[in-house]
C-alpha cells in the first residue's frame, strides 16, 4: 500500500501574550490568532487510533505553553517556533503557521505567515 498523506489543521486558536515592538504592544499582552496546517505523511492509512497518527494535542498546548513563556518582539519568530515545534515529529513534513493580531489596528488586522519542510 502507498504512504498515506493528510493535512492536520489546528485553526483559530486564541492566545492572549506579548507580542511586538511598539510600547503599547509591551504594556500589555494582546489578544493573537494562531492557525496550523501540518502535512503529516504516514507509511500506510492509519489504524483508528491516536497513537497512529500525529496528535494536535501536542500542538495546541505546545502553543499555548511558548505564547505564555516570554514577549516575542515579532511575529515572524514566534511562527518560527510554533513551526518548530510542530517539525518535532518525524511524521510532519511541512507545516504552514499564521499569527494574526486582532487589536493592532481598528481597521485591519495584521500577521505573519511561515512554511517549513523537511529536506
Amino acid at each position: 500500500m502507498a504512504e498515506a498523506v493528510y493535512t492536520i489543521l489546528l485553526e483559530g486558536l486564541k492566545v492572549t501574550m506579548g507580542l511586538g515592538i511598539h510600547p503599547h504592544e509591551r504594556a500589555a499582552p494582546q489578544r493573537v490568532v494562531v492557525s496550523v496546517e501540518m502535512e503529516c505523511v504516514y507509511p500506510e492509512v492509519p489504524e483508528d487510533r491516536i497513537a497512529a497518527v500525529v496528535d494536535y494535542d501536542f500542538l495546541r498546548e505546545g502553543i499555548r505553553a511558548l505564547a505564555a513563556s516570554r514577549h516575542f518582539e515579532l511575529q515572524e519568530v514566534f511562527c518560527e517556533e510554533v513551526a518548530a515545534l510542530a517539525m518535532r515529529d518525524a511524521r510532519v513534513t511541512g507545516v504552514r503557521v499564521r499569527s494574526t493580531k486582532t487589536d493592532q489596528y481598528p481597521d485591519a488586522r495584521v500577521g505573519c505567515e511561515v512554511v517549513r519542510r523537511r529536506v
